[in-house]
């Protein structure tokens, strides 16, 4: 069952001499618990795809199916909506409240949330657990900067999940950080993909994209091509496909 799914996206900045076509014609399906990553080159059109899956954007042509509901020309606080309680953000630059605790990062998205119908305790408690999970339960009061960068992704991605979104969508989420930890985070990822959470994520590093299920490749705004990955075998399956034949 498709989680999202995008139908003839397109999105073109500007008007007339000036304006920039970043997505043309853009459809694709991603599965409830694939683990999907997409690459290519600057200017491919990677980031405003990004953009509009993360419902931070509309597009300005095509539809964009989440959970079989079209969120393509939803007003801004519809979005707001959507990115708090559907999608769980992953950014390479962390992107955690300043002067905050770890805990107070990682429940705000559960306190800004109308649809839990839980009380602040019980969200806190939610919260915490996320925390251990991601082998943070001893650094909840610590802030961001006396955390190293591995152990704020960390946070991060405790507060991406910690809403129980239907995909998590993560951007370049090992940029920052040193091969070693770098892998660590990959090997978190990997475990919630593990756990049946869908992931999609933004990069430029075949190491990661090898690790994922199908890796879509853009080029110029469009969908070069959809490679299958097989992590128990020497041979890959190549999907070549024109736009909007998967």
């Amino acid at each position: 069952m498709s989680i999202l799914q995008t139908i003839g996206l397109s999105k073109t900045y500007g008007e007339g001499d000036v304006s920039v076509r970043a997505l043309e014609e853009v459809s694709l399906s991603i599965e409830t618990g694939e683990f999907v990553s997409v690459m290519g080159p600057s200017g491919s059109g990677k980031s405003t795809l990004l953009n509009i899956l993360g419902c931070l954007d509309r597009p300005s042509a095509g539809r964009y199916l989440l959970d079989s509901v079209d969120v393509s020309q939803m007003d801004r606080a519809e979005l707001a909506r959507i990115r708090n309680e559907r999608i769980g953000f992953v950014f390479q630059s962390y992107n955690l409240l300043p002067r905050t605790s770890a805990l107070k990062n990682v429940v705000a998205p559960l306190l800004y949330s109308r649809n839990h119908g839980r009380t602040k305790d019980e969200k806190l408690a939610i919260a915490r657990q996320a925390m251990e999970s991601v082998g943070l339960g001893d650094r909840l009061e610590h802030q961001p900067q006396q955390l190293s960068g591995g152990q704020q992704q960390r946070v991060a991605i405790a507060r991406a999940f910690v809403t129980d979104p239907a995909f998590i969508l993560a951007d370049e989420p090992t940029g920052n950080l040193d091969s070693q930890t770098g892998q660590e985070i990959l090997s978190l990822l990997a475990g919630l993909h593990r756990q049946g959470r869908t992931i999609l994520v933004i990069t430029h590093s075949e190491e990661i994209a090898a690790l994922t299920d199908r890796t879509i490749r853009l080029r110029d705004g469009r969908v070069e091509r959809i490679v299958r990955n097989w992590s128990n075998s020497d041979t890959q399956a190549v999907d070549e496909v024109r736009n909007g034949s998967r």
